[in-house]
């Protein structure tokens, strides 16, 4: 049986009667990298809150958390202490 996955206000759907699975903080954090790539969020934009993220993402504060520790080690983002994360500068 083919089920094609499809993200909807943070989770994953199956077209099925199932309920939304919500995404791990590894889909977020691929999410949010690939919204980076598409400019969505251009090097040195400031990322939502994780309040924000948790609520666009339909998850919790620690499953953001999670994710930024990901795109932090990986040098996506930067954290600014007291100010937020932001899209890290790549380049030259």
């Amino acid at each position: 049986m083919d089920q094609r996955v499809v993200i909807e206000s943070g989770c994953l759907l199956r077209e099925s009667a199932m309920p939304a699975i919500p995404m791990t903080s590894a889909q977020i954090a691929t999410d949010i990298t690939e919204r980076i790539a598409d400019g969505e969020y251009p090097p040195g934009t400031q990322l939502p809150s994780y309040n924000e993220l948790a609520e666009i993402y339909s998850t919790t504060f620690g499953t953001i958390a999670r994710a930024m520790v990901r795109l932090r080690e990986r040098g996506v983002v930067v954290g600014v202490p007291g100010k937020g994360v932001y899209v890290a500068n790549v380049g030259p």
